[in-house]
């Protein structure tokens, strides 16, 4: 029996959302210190630049997809997958939609928002920019550790499924 497309769309989605943790993570470790090291104008400034082009990026094709991928994935594995493979695509989908998506939704982008309506000068501004820098980098590291959990169960279902498939008859 050859390896299922159930194997391959495990691996594809767990190393999409390992793609999108790596993203975060470079946030989360070198980004944000770097534009919270900087003159506070010219980091804010960067952060706004960096949220207006994500817009148009692969990056966020890639964030999006995977909320109804992961979600139709867990309701196919719900119906035809079993064992421990199944609560692994299961909680991929959860972990992702709670801890990477609505984390996103309620904690980051709000913060994004307000970060883009202030001048890089004002005082305002600055005074935003030391709280936005602290709050919105502890949300990442949410984001970062939610979709590398999401990939480490997808990853780990693909090869349960895997062994599951070329297994030997008994």
């Amino acid at each position: 029996m050859g390896v299922s497309w159930v194997v391959y769309t495990a691996l594809a989605l767990g190393l999409a959302s390992a793609l999108v943790g790596g993203v975060f993570q470079s946030f989360s470790d070198f980004v944000m210190r770097g534009l919270i090291l900087a003159e506070p104008a010219g980091g804010m400034e960067s952060m706004q630049q960096l949220n207006r082009t994500v817009f148009r990026s692969a990056f966020l094709a890639t964030f999006l997809a995977l909320v109804p991928a992961t979600i139709a994935f867990a309701l196919y594995a719900s119906f035809r997958v079993s064992g421990s493979a199944q609560a692994l695509i299961i909680a991929a989908a959860v972990v992702y939609v709670l801890l990477v998506f609505a984390v996103t939704v309620g904690g980051n982008v709000p913060m994004n928002e307000a970060l883009d309506k202030l001048a890089p000068t004002s005082m305002e501004g600055r005074t935003y920019w030391v709280t936005y820098g602290r709050v919105w980098t502890r949300w990442n590291h949410v984001r970062t550790l939610g979709s590398i959990a999401t990939a480490v169960c997808l990853l780990l279902a693909a090869v349960q499924l895997a062994a599951g498939s070329t297994a030997a008859p008994s």
